[in-house]
């Protein structure tokens, strides 16, 4: 029996087999495009730290360029010195040179000259005299004649200098010199100029214009923020900003390419650093596309759910029309039959006659439900169904449903056997007619699943605050899969004994919008080859809402068809 379901399903399958190729079609594109966006994410991630690092890296060369700049050019503006002026032994226009342009930066201004001594003579610049005098022994004189001893060795050797250049004694780290060795046409030693750095001066004038001057050409306004400076000699000692530790991931380091090569400069980038900007633009550009693709999935899902429901319900529809169109049919044909044969006066017996009416009052009967189930639940539908409370006994109104069918169940060999339990079940507001609908539709489902079973049993009892209506039969069973489903309008049990019988599958739905519209629930405890139990819970304490069809007082929906109204039934 269970092999009958199967063609059902492999044809269920395969007409949602487009929809699943559509979501193919678009999500494996989806999913091959941010796998790529998510390498080249991660490799602009490398990029962009290389970048901004190498960023940083020219940023402090900058600055070094800018000092390099400085003191060359005064280098080369003070020191450029002709060597007639020490051939003929014009000194007075060196010191008259130095002091119509003063030289920034310079804590000292020097010459040796080799014109005149062969061990060189040396000669400072006197700033209160305007005049070059020679200087006593000291610490700056010996640094100085340090400096010049290269250049004195070659005097003495009488060796040629050629291709000569600006070039810087650090030796002595408190008197760094700038020296710029001057030859005459035949390449031979003339004299050395030179300058001794004022350290002040780089340290507190030089090197902050410098770092201000080159941060708007690397940084946009604002972009600067986090950066710190620091600026340390050769012993470490802090010569510039605060000293403070730092990841090792946020720190630049470079040297002076010029003069004060042995001073340090550390770049801190605490919240702009390359390695947590590239991070940071790569967590927020990954969450970005996953957020986009989460949005096209979910759009993509909601369409195809969409396009399959639509399938699925126009699927229902048919089968709907299918089933209705057989069930109208049946009880047509009886009729037809039966009333030809009374008609055309065939039947001659009493008892004959009366049989015949009988089956014609039955499926005329059974026409008029599945015609008020139809109207009802295009009623509900379009929001036009009313109901009308008013004090009921639910006893009379169980009794009546089962008296009203009585015939039916005689004529298909079944009995049904009503319990009450416990005391009377009090008068609650309720709409006797409805109710009588929904268990006259369990009793009709009892009926068409009971298989080979023909014992039927209503049981009606109070539970606490609720009335419960049970209606049991010991028929086919419904699979715990499809228990959740079969409250749906159209849906039918596809599997076993259940799909060979024929019905609207509009029976359970408006048994549980009833139940719904009463403030109550409707529950199924069932297993396949064992029989259902369908219960109606109503609650006792219902009040009278204030309109025929309006909500119960305890805030039921009075339409429970947007939204909660089920969607179908076993097969009732």
């Amino acid at each position: 029996m269970r092999e009958d379901g199967l063609p059902a399903r492999l044809a269920a399958f395969l007409r949602r087999h487009t929809l699943w190729e559509a979501f193919a079609a678009v999500i494996l594109p989806l999913v091959v495009l941010l796998g790529l966006q998510f390498v080249w994410l991660k490799r602009l991630q490398e990029t962009s730290a290389i970048a901004g690092r190498a960023a940083l890296d020219n940023y402090l060369e900058a600055i070094g360029s800018e000092v390099q700049y400085f003191y060359r050019a005064a280098a080369e503006r003070a020191l450029n010195i002709p060597p007639e002026v020490f051939e003929e032994g014009r000194l007075d226009q060196v010191a008259a040179q130095w002091t119509q342009k003063p030289v920034k930066g310079a804590a000292r201004l020097f010459v040796v000259d080799f014109t005149q001594e062969m061990y060189g003579s040396y000669r400072v610049y006197d700033e209160e005299s305007h005049r070059l005098i020679a200087f006593p022994a000291s610490d700056e004189a010996m640094a100085i004649i340090s400096a010049a001893n290269p250049w004195q060795a070659l005097r003495v050797r009488r060796g040629r200098a050629e291709n000569l250049a600006i070039s810087v004694d650090e030796r002595n780290p408190d008197f760094r010199i700038i020296l710029n060795p001057i030859t005459d046409d035949a390449f031979r030693i003339v004299a050395v100029a030179g300058m001794i750095l004022d350290v002040e001066f780089f340290r507190r004038t030089l090197l902050p214009e410098a770092i201000r001057k080159s941060l708007p050409e690397f940084f946009p306004r604002g972009a600067e923020e986090g950066l710190e400076i620091m600026v340390k000699d050769a012993q470490g000692r802090l010569m510039l900003g605060v000293d403070h530790p730092a990841d090792e991931a946020e720190v630049v380091i470079s040297r002076f390419p010029f003069v004060f090569g042995d001073w340090t400069l550390i770049l801190h980038s605490h919240s702009s650093s390359p390695v947590r900007w590239a991070r940071a633009n790569f967590a927020i550009n990954v969450t970005l596309s996953t957020l986009l693709a989460t949005l096209l999935v979910s759009g993509i899902i909601l369409a195809l759910r969409a396009a399959d429901r639509a399938m699925r319900l126009s699927q229902m529809k048919s089968d709907f029309v299918s089933n209705v169109s057989h069930e109208l049919r049946t009880p047509l044909a009886s009729i037809r039959v039966f009333g030809e044969l009374l008609r055309l006066g065939r039947v001659q017996s009493p008892e004959k006659v009366r049989e015949y009416g009988e089956y014609i009052e039955r499926e005329s009967r059974r026409l008029s439900r599945l015609i008020e189930n139809i109207l009802d639940f295009s009623r509900i539908e379009s929001g036009r169904k009313t109901y009308h409370f008013e004090p009921c006994d639910v006893r009379r109104v169980v009794e009546s449903t089962l008296q009203s069918f009585d015939m039916y169940l005689k004529h298909n060999g079944f009995t049904a056997r009503l319990e009450v339990s416990g005391e009377p079940p009090p008068r609650i507001a309720a709409d006797a007619d409805a109710l009588g609908l929904a268990l006259h539709n369990l009793l009709d489902n009892a009926v068409k699943f009971s298989g080979d079973a023909r014992a039927i049993e209503v049981r009606l009892a109070r539970e606490g605050d609720e009335i419960s209506i049970a209606v049991r039969d010991h028929g086919v069973g419904i699979p715990a899969e499809e228990q959740r489903k079969i409250f749906d309008r159209f849906h039918r049990v596809s599997t076993g004994l259940v799909h060979e019988v024929k019905g609207s599958g509009l029976g359970l739905s408006l048994v549980q919008h009833i139940v719904q519209v009463h403030g109550g629930r409707v529950t199924v405890d069932s297993e396949p080859g064992r029989g259902s139990t369908f219960t109606l819970r109503l609650p006792i304490g219902l009040e009278t809402p204030a309109g025929p069809g309006g909500p119960p007082a305890s805030g039921t929906p009075s339409d429970p068809s947007r939204g909660t109204l089920a969607e179908g039934g076993q097969g009732a």
